[in-house]
């Protein structure tokens, strides 16, 4: 609970760490949940170490990897009971009971963050820090379960950026990786669906040079 600097305390305006949008994340976390019901005592700090902390969406390119050590930061306050009561005298809410109108609930535990349903999304920061209360959570399945999947502005963000980036839209759209049910394509379906679409215009093509001879 030791009062310890914010980012912008030391980094704010400052050129070098321009790229971090340290003064967006603290205009968002300013408006979150977290700062508006504990004030001043919930910082940074609380949910990691800011020099040590490294956005694993950035680093390391397995998804689910990224989902274990995103959720680790949420619940090590709220699945701890004794740091959850450093900040509040409210009984630590069952995560489990919380969620239990999720269908496979073990399933989206472990393919989705807790960020891409508690946050607003924003387009200048990577990962979002305004949480929002309870009440306005993503609870609509078709958030997440379609072609313009919320998902793809959290937790493919990054990896969307970078493809795109490096091949263009295009490949971006066609490589993507990215588990989205409603939305995700199966690799032998594309294969198959390119191997028939060259071979329509093989035949095509053979078709219109034999009538060509014929004639």
């Amino acid at each position: 609970m030791e009062a310890k600097a914010n980012c912008i305390d030391c980094h704010g305006g400052d050129e070098k760490y321009a790229k971090f949008h340290f003064e967006a994340i603290d205009t968002a976390f300013s408006e979150s949940v977290h700062s508006t019901k504990h004030s001043a005592d919930f910082t940074c700090w609380m949910c990691h170490n800011a020099h040590t902390y490294k956005i694993n969406a950035r680093t390391n390119e397995n998804i689910k990897e990224t989902i274990i050590y995103d959720n680790t930061i949420c619940l090590d306050c709220h699945s701890d009971y004794r740091r959850f009561q450093l900040l509040t005298d409210k009984v630590n809410p069952n995560i489990l009971s919380k969620h239990s109108w999720l269908p496979n609930q073990e399933l989206h535990f472990t393919s989705v963050r807790c960020v891409e349903c508690h946050t607003e999304k924003n387009d200048s920061t990577l990962v979002a820090h305004k949480i929002l209360p309870k009440g306005k959570a993503v609870k609509n399945c078709k958030e997440c379960h379609s072609s313009n999947s919320t998902l793809m502005a959290s937790l493919y963000k990054y990896q969307a950026q970078e493809v795109r980036s490096a091949g263009g839209f295009f490949k971006g759209v066609f490589t993507s990786e990215s588990y989205v049910i409603g939305a995700t394509r199966n690799y032998w379906l594309n294969v198959a669906s390119l191997l028939a679409f060259i071979g329509v215009i093989i035949g095509v093509v053979i078709h219109g040079v034999l009538r060509t001879l014929k004639k």
